[in-house]
């Protein structure tokens, strides 16, 4: 079973079909929506600064989702993929996004509906983006958003809404 601590009052709370492997940790504000799977070594603290996860949702192996106190939350909207190894702090992901294995966005920054943060890519902190994809370090557009570019990102998301009842 996942760890799942409460932290000064505030407990995880869950959504229902949701897939939580063992390994990964939940700790304090953090809500998960419906239909979500958080993966093995996930790591979800929300000890100084909430963290919203939308419908759909998938936080791959050893994502780290943090934020800063008294600066940000992190807030992730529907359909996103959160690539293994990436670390998510303090900023908001809207829907139909992908980010990287090993990327790393950074607080207060915003990442709009239907955009790909390319692996290994650095977005700094207080971006605003526009949609598209991006990679590099720090992180630059290489593709203007499309309506392609946000069917792959919702595509790759469903695709873990199969990947998940393998494991329930």
């Amino acid at each position: 079973m996942a760890i799942i601590r409460e932290l000064r009052g505030d407990k995880p709370v869950v959504g229902d079909r949701t897939f939580l492997a063992e390994t990964a940790a939940l700790i304090g504000t953090v809500e998960i929506g419906e239909d979500c799977s958080i993966w093995y070594g996930a790591v979800l603290r929300a000890d100084v600064g909430a963290i919203r996860i939308g419908n759909f949702s998938n936080v791959q192996d050893n994502a780290i989702l943090h934020a800063t106190f008294g600066e940000s939350e992190c807030i992730i909207g529907e359909y996103v993929s959160i690539g293994h190894g990436a670390n998510v702090h303090g900023c908001v992901i809207g829907n139909d996004v992908i980010i990287g294995m090993g990327a790393i966005v950074m607080d207060n920054t915003i990442i709009p509906d239907g955009t790909i943060i390319a692996a290994g890519a650095v977005v700094p902190a207080n971006q605003k983006l526009e949609p598209g994809i991006y990679a590099g370090i720090p992180a630059k557009k290489i593709k203007d958003g499309s309506e392609a570019i946000r069917a792959k990102a919702h595509e790759n998301a469903a695709h873990y809404l199969e990947y998940k009842t393998w494991y329930e």
